[in-house]
């Protein structure tokens, strides 16, 4: 007997509007118009999927833009489950990798572990959470289970994964244990009779793979949700603790403020739509008002303001707020000479020399390292660092300072 038809209700509407927002794909969307529309008519919640490895100690928010929409889909009344990957952890997530990656040791992922739904409970309301390992199911599997597990799948269909079939032509090497990531995340959504997935865009084959296990277990196959990758400070790669281009949610407000205000203004309407919670009307209508002539920093500044709060408090954004400002503020003249450069992102020692600032690239390198460089107040660390496309206040030592806006 066939499912019953339920109606799609404004409440629904609503629902599906809520999921898309943002995303980078929602697949199959009839399906999931369907679960809610059941969900709406039943009063039964679905069941919600974000399973995250704990290969490092500290969530950056990078890691939020999912954990936003699992936000926003509880406040909706499903559940959500917040699903620690311990198991999978020790195999390692080959998604986007053109090599190995070094399993972790089980010391190693529970020490992480132990930070990071802490962590989490800063973006999801801890007390609608079901928090899970996936080693409650998959260690319990055993090799024979394993097995049973495997046949259900072929290497035909695994090798069509992008970074397997790169690898695969180039003759670059496959371990085994790589095969069965997919596999036994896959095997977490039957474990967890999942409605709906969430991951990155990179994770995508990996959360398709749950919904084929589920029709082979029975199961009725979950729908799957890709947000897109957040570029880090530096506007081009994904953000990530290793490229020293991140936010971490556990720093301090004032260093998350500054952070904030220094990515460009091209690409604050991408941190808008996946890291704010202001309704799209709202910031649809800020970006009008900054193409009209507003100055974008003001939005910028709200952008900021918001994601410190979320962190810290009000209390503590509009503290970190008045703290820039006095560092930005700081001895710097009311006149300063106006420098324009194109070739955003540039390296932090070639801006320094093209603004006139120091002799040379080398020179302004050796400001670095001993601290005598800001970027709107706030001292540059990172001599590795590429400023992004926007307005800037460059000062080296006590007295030297330019306005400089850098183009790509």
């Amino acid at each position: 007997m066939s499912e019953p038809l339920h109606p799609v209700t404004d409440r629904v509407r609503e629902a599906l509007a809520i999921s898309l927002r943002g995303c980078e794909e929602l697949l199959p969307e009839a399906e999931w118009v369907k679960k809610l529309a059941r969900a709406e008519a039943t009063g039964q919640p679905l069941r919600i999927k974000l399973g995250l490895d704990p290969t490092a100690p500290d969530i950056h928010i990078g890691h939020t833009v999912v954990l936003n929409k699992m936000r926003q889909l509880q406040d909706l009344g499903h559940t959500v489950i917040f699903l620690i990957g311990d198991f999978t952890s020790m195999i390692g997530d080959p998604s986007g990798r053109n090599a190995t990656r070094p399993p972790l040791t089980r010391e190693q992922i529970e020490a992480n572990a132990q930070t990071y739904y802490r962590q989490a409970s800063l973006v999801l309301d801890p007390a609608k959470t079901e928090i899970r390992h996936n080693s409650e199911w998959s260690d319990p599997l055993g090799a024979r289970g394993m097995i049973e597990l495997a046949a259900k799948y072929t290497l035909a269909r695994m090798l069509e994964r992008d970074d397997f079939t790169k690898r695969f032509k180039s003759g670059s090497p496959i371990s085994i244990h790589e095969l069965l990531y997919p596999l036994m995340q896959g095997y977490d959504s039957v474990a967890l009779q999942s409605d709906l997935e969430l991951g990155g865009t990179d994770q995508k084959f990996n959360l398709l793979v749950g919904r084929a296990l589920q029709t082979e277990y029975g199961q009725e196959p979950q729908c799957i949700l890709t947000m897109p990758l957040l570029e880090g400070l530096d506007g081009i790669e994904k953000m990530s603790k290793s490229k020293n281009n991140y936010i971490g949610i556990t720093e301090d407000a004032n260093t998350m403020f500054a952070k904030v205000l220094s990515i460009s203004d091209v690409q604050m309407w991408k941190w808008f739509t996946l890291l704010s919670f202001r309704p799209e009307s709202e910031i649809a209508q800020l970006k009008r008002q900054v193409d009209e002539g507003r100055n974008p920093k003001d939005a910028k500044v709200m952008l900021a303001k918001e994601i410190t709060a979320r962190f810290h408090s009000a209390a503590a954004a509009d503290a970190a707020e008045l703290d820039f400002q006095r560092r930005a503020s700081g001895g710097a003249p009311d006149e300063m000479s106006e420098v324009s450069m194109a070739g955003a992102p540039l390296a932090i020692g070639v801006l320094l020399k093209q603004a006139g600032l120091v002799p040379s690239t080398s020179e302004g390198l050796r400001m670095v390292e001993q601290g005598g460089v800001r970027i709107d107040g706030a001292v540059v660390s990172d001599k590795g660092l590429k400023v992004a496309a926007g307005t800037c206040v460059v000062q080296v030592g006590k007295r030297k300072f330019a306005r400089v806006t850098v183009s790509v």
